[in-house]
């Protein structure tokens, strides 16, 4: 059985604190509620979120309640991917992709496995 986890929503107001302050790197995806895509990466980001956990946070942004954020780093699709370390953004991403096509898009941003 596959381990899913909740994918935390993150907001313009705590954007700061929980993606650009986090310790290792983030993966944000920017959704919207009638994103089609959006949803069906959904399950893929909750099992890469359970199984990669300590490597990499996983949380989205509703690009529709939350749009300073989006606007801020020049999201103009859904769902987009970004991978933040240190602040920055280090990888970009456009539309959905199966689990292990992603995983391989990020691979060179995470840490090593311990």
């Amino acid at each position: 059985m596959t381990r899913t986890h909740a994918v935390p929503e993150v907001t313009d107001a705590d954007f700061a604190e929980e993606v650009l302050a986090a310790e290792g790197p983030v993966l944000v995806k920017f959704t919207a509620d009638w994103c089609a895509p959006c949803r069906q990466l959904a399950p893929v980001l909750s099992e890469i979120a359970a199984e990669e956990s300590g490597r990499l946070k996983v949380v989205q942004v509703n690009v529709d309640s939350s749009p300073g954020t989006p606007a801020a780093y020049g999201v103009l699709a859904t769902p987009t991917l970004m991978v933040f370390r240190a602040g920055e953004p280090v990888r970009q991403l456009v539309g959905a992709r199966a689990k292990r096509r992603l995983l391989a898009e990020i691979a060179d941003v995470l840490p090593a496995r311990p």
